[in-house]
């Protein structure tokens, strides 16, 4: 192989492949999606940046004092036991470029968008296709590595339905208009903040992990675009807050997945992008999640994380690229 053939190859694997194991567990990767050769946002993407350095923000007390002290995490994901026909958590479906594509009517109109979604029988919709919940429904197109996705779905004899709708290109920094919400209260994308069984058997998460408290202030924290507060007061966690796991909390007792996800915690933390129970935090629809894993989880307090202070990452307000 010539020596340019080979250093384009290279440059092409650095990008797909994770870094090695002697890198760093803050270290800024782009790994591709199971089953698709698409890196979930670029490398410098807000989802992906090491914040365990970062200053605790002036106001985490505050805000953690209205987040139901005393609470333990609560993994949103693993077995239904027969609750739902389906486990619990957020799935996604990944479709060819050819897949089918329709026309979907919105809710949220005016900050949906409009374009054809390749929806279909074969769409995992959270819950089941009888749920009652959030319905959300995430799709990755594998051939142009687009994300499609869409709040409280449902296909009726008129056609398919929606809360609202959002697309992105999983190569590209570009956030949603300010001011306009997806298929969350914060105007994110959901996918890069779910946490995956893959990459926690393969002993790396790399990003950070969405969560939920119930009552939030009426404003929004870069990236995030849209807020669905319910009080107009700074005391209150705004959409987009951001939270860590404290450096010196001990994980080293527990089992060695679960110090994957508290590792990934210290590391690029929790974000902060919907309404609901406090301290939930979501994961993959898919069986397979270890109820020894799910339980230790549930035993880690609220009160071992602090609110940090991510202004010094932003590069512009239209860009989820970090400095």
């Amino acid at each position: 192989m010539a020596k340019s053939a080979r250093a384009a190859v290279a440059a092409t694997l650095a990008v797909l492949i994770p870094l090695s194991a002697t890198a760093g567990a803050g270290a800024a990767v782009a790994r591709p999606l199971p089953g698709t050769p698409c890196t979930v946002f670029p490398a410098d993407n807000y989802w992906h940046a090491d914040i365990s350095k970062l200053p605790v923000h002036r106001r985490s007390r505050q805000w953690l004092s209205h987040m139901s002290p005393g609470t333990r995490l609560h993994p949103d994901f693993g077995p239904s036991y027969g609750a739902q026909p389906v486990p619990y958590g957020i799935p996604y479906t990944v479709v060819p470029h050819g897949h089918a594509r329709v026309a979907v009517k919105f809710q949220y109109s005016s900050e949906s968008d409009h374009v054809r979604y390749p929806l279909g029988a074969d769409s995992k919709i959270e819950g089941g296709s009888t749920a009652q919940g959030d319905r959300h429904v995430l799709l990755v197109d594998k051939g142009s590595c687009r994300l499609f996705e869409l709040f409280n779905v449902r296909h009726t004899a008129t056609g398919w339905r929606a809360g609202s709708g959002a697309t992105w290109s999983l190569s590209s920094n570009k956030l949603r208009p300010a001011g306009w919400t997806s298929a969350d209260a914060a105007g994110l994308p959901i996918l890069p903040g779910l946490l995956r069984l893959d990459e926690v058997k393969a002993g790396r998460v790399d990003h950070a992990i969405r969560f939920t408290t119930d009552v939030t202030d009426r404003r929004y924290l870069w990236p995030a675009r849209h807020h669905a507060g319910s009080v107009s007061n700074h005391a209150y966690p705004p959409m987009g807050a951001r939270f860590r796991l404290k450096a010196r909390f001990a994980i080293s007792s527990f089992r060695t997945d679960t110090q994957v996800v508290l590792r990934a915690m210290k590391h690029y933390g929790l974000v902060l992008a919907d309404n609901g129970s406090p301290w939930y935090f979501q994961g993959t629809s898919e069986k397979g999640w270890p109820s020894g894993l799910l339980d230790e989880l549930k035993q880690i307090p609220s009160g071992a994380f602090v609110a940090v202070n991510t202004s010094s990452l932003k590069k512009s307000s239209g860009s989820a690229a970090v400095r």
